[in-house]
């Protein structure tokens, strides 16, 4: 039975890949579009109903209309780089929510929200533009049905030691330790190198949209001013702030160029 565990675990992780195109990387991808994105937009509606959307405020309307321009250029990277229609199945929406929380958030498939909590922090149009352009990002990666297969393999690793193991406080204690284990050392990494990717595809899909790149590291100065006491990097979904901040500054230039490509050489 153990062997059958494992064997089906090693299976799934080698067919089941898939080609992130900004990074050329094989990804493991247990889930197909049409398998996330409708359970996506169903929550995704779900969760408009239970909460207050604020609707036709200059906010709300710049919510839209830079999500707008941020998904036209992931769209025209796409296609110059040889990917066409891969955007067919996205349906993007963009919501802006009344919630004090400093977050915003996107499902599989492109839809977004925006708490009202980030709109100070962002500042302006451009800070917006950075969070949406990180946001988006995590849409184009599929980061959300990576997570899942992730998870898949890790509740795949928990049952065979559970079979493997017959005696039951030997088994608790596998239990304790590969909870923890496999949560410190490879799912949170996990999440991390997630957010770590998002930033960086963000910040050349706002360059393409015509938003300055130097301004990401500045709003996390501001994130990270505004912010209280966080956990250790490593215990933590995403990168420190002083980690975001030093990547960002240094893929800024990396940005522009990408942008120039495109014809953009001026930002807002």
């Amino acid at each position: 039975m153990k062997r059958l565990f494992l064997s089906a675990a090693i299976f799934l992780a080698v067919v089941s890949c898939k080609t992130n195109p900004f990074t050329g990387k094989s990804t493991l991808n247990f889930y197909s579009n049409s398998q996330m994105f409708p359970t996506a937009f169903a929550q995704y509606d779900q969760f408009l109903e239970e909460n207050k959307v604020v609707k036709g405020t200059s906010d709300a309307q710049m919510i839209t209309k830079v999500g707008q321009r941020i998904a036209s250029a992931a769209e025209r990277w796409l296609t110059a780089n040889g990917y066409p229609g891969y955007l067919k199945d996205y349906q993007w929406e963009y919501n802006l929510v009344q919630d004090e929380t400093v977050n915003a958030w996107c499902m599989p498939g492109g839809k977004i929200v925006f708490y009202t909590g980030i709109l100070p922090i962002a500042q302006n149009e451009t800070g917006i533009a950075v969070v949406m352009g990180h946001e988006v990002a995590h849409a184009l990666a599929d980061h959300g049905a990576q997570r899942m297969s992730a998870g898949t393999i890790q509740q795949i690793g928990a049952v065979a030691g559970n079979v493997a193991i017959q005696d039951e406080q030997t088994r608790g204690l596998f239990n304790q330790a590969y909870g923890v284990g496999s949560s410190v050392g490879v799912m949170l990494p996990f999440s991390r190198s997630h957010e770590t990717e998002a930033d960086k595809i963000g910040l050349q899909i706002m360059a393409i949209a015509g938003y300055n790149p130097d301004e990401a590291a500045e709003l996390w100065k501001r994130m990270k001013a505004a912010g209280g006491q966080a956990p250790p990097e490593f215990l933590s979904t995403h990168p420190s702030n002083d980690t975001r901040i030093a990547n960002l500054t240094a893929w800024a230039p990396d940005a522009k160029a990408e942008a120039k490509k495109f014809g953009v050489t001026s930002f807002n």
